[in-house]
């Protein structure tokens, strides 16, 4: 969808996306897109009322509570070009401020041109880009909801410069979610000092890009809402595990029996094992950013669902030893954690079984089949008096503070 010839470097990035934001007039497509988005997003949030953890986020403004509940579990959906969760950041700001798909497409689109024009040396760097674009995004969806123009738009956008940070150091712990909901709470936060005649300099978010890397020069206007499109995590973990899991699965039926395996060999790019910080994991959250842990558990377990990812699944015997036989051969180049492929082979006493695989099933390249998502949707909503058809835009949000307890 075009929005207008606007030239990012002549009027300044956060006017070029608000002037973007202000005209957007989704289609079906992608107004399917924001539903499921809805759909998956806030089912990984019910899902999280499981968590004692959530205990934690009492004293958190409601959509930081949201974002926080709706990314601790590692499930929510990925975009892929610019690197960052958007879902987990934008449909809670859509839903605590009541302003839809339209609100939701307008953070999400921001967000994507942000991370895009930031691009993988940003994320390579060790910047966590859901919440360097977040806050911004963030903003942006916020100041449509509350109807501001295109200037206030810009405005908020600058205000929330301030917050926009957060690094991959947090992988695996409470902080990774937490810089989520602050990022969240801050876009928020900026669009409604905006809102309320809170003065900015729009050319702030140029310099942003600037010293973060970025460049105005790679902001694009035109196109998709959301270029490239979501990819739908199957299992909940970091997404850089989804291909590795998918591949080794398919190993299982070869060796039915674990213990006959000797060694176990990962072939991949080095930039898809970016943000896999955790070798040897002791925690459930550490597992989720975890190499060695999810090929081990994928060759252990019939499914890679939430019963892997708890403190007592990391500490089996059985995948204790798999995880001290997984060797990686990392090699250079990738700019992304879909580079290439990835190899995963299983070494018995008399045989060696490989598998490849270039795209996770839930990638937009291989995206979920209708049952597959039904199927992660199910399981989210295990125990709870809800289904999929319960969650639309009217109702999520008391679903969310009913469950979660906000």
């Amino acid at each position: 969808m075009s929005h207008g010839e606007m030239t990012p470097t002549r009027s300044g990035a956060a006017h070029a996306l608000a002037c973007w934001a202000a005209a957007l007039d989704p289609g079906a497509e992608e107004l399917a897109l924001a539903d499921r988005s809805l759909v998956d997003t806030v089912a990984v949030g019910l899902a999280a009322h499981r968590e004692p953890v959530i205990g934690i986020t009492a004293d958190l403004p409601e959509e930081a509570r949201w974002a926080f509940a709706c990314h601790i579990l590692d499930f929510d959906d990925l975009h892929m070009p610019s690197t960052s969760h958007i879902s987990t950041v934008c449909v809670p700001v859509a839903l605590a401020l009541g302003g839809g798909a339209r609100t939701y497409l307008a953070g999400a689109g921001v967000m994507a041109r942000l991370g895009i024009a930031l691009g993988w040396p940003h994320y390579s760097a060790g910047w966590h880009a859901t919440t360097t674009c977040g806050a911004l995004g963030a903003a942006a969806g916020a100041a449509v909801a509350l109807g501001l123009d295109a200037g206030g738009i810009a405005r908020a956008m600058a205000l929330a410069v301030p917050a926009a940070g957060g690094v991959q150091r947090s992988f695996g712990t409470d902080g990774k979610p937490l810089q989520v909901g602050f990022a969240t709470h801050a876009g928020v936060r900026a669009a409604r000092l905006a809102a309320a005649g809170a003065s900015a300099d729009p050319r702030a978010v140029d310099d942003w890009l600037a010293l973060l890397g970025g460049s105005p020069d790679r902001l694009t206007i035109d196109g998709p809402t959301v270029p490239g499109g979501l990819a739908v995590k199957l299992h909940p973990c970091c997404y850089a595990l989804q291909r590795p899991i998918g591949a080794a699965a398919t190993l299982r039926p070869a060796v039915p029996d674990p213990a006959a395996i000797r060694r176990i060999v990962v072939r991949t790019p080095r930039a898809t094992v970016q943000p896999l910080i955790h070798h040897r994991p002791d925690t459930g959250l550490q597992a989720k950013f975890s190499l060695e842990y999810a090929v081990s558990a994928a060759l252990l377990d019939e499914h890679v669902g939430f019963a892997a990812f708890t403190d007592d699944a990391v500490h089996r015997p059985p995948v204790r030893r798999l995880v001290d036989l997984v060797e990686t051969e990392l090699t250079d180049g990738g700019d992304h954690l879909l580079a290439g492929e990835v190899a995963v082979e299983a070494h018995t006493d008399t045989e060696v079984h490989r598998a490849a695989l270039a795209y996770p099933p839930g990638s937009p390249q291989h995206p979920p089949l209708d049952g597959a998502f039904a199927g992660k949707v199910a399981d989210c909503l295990a125990g709870l008096p809800v289904t999929a058809a319960d969650i639309a835009w009217d109702r999520a949000a008391d679903l969310l503070r009913a469950h979660l307890g906000v």
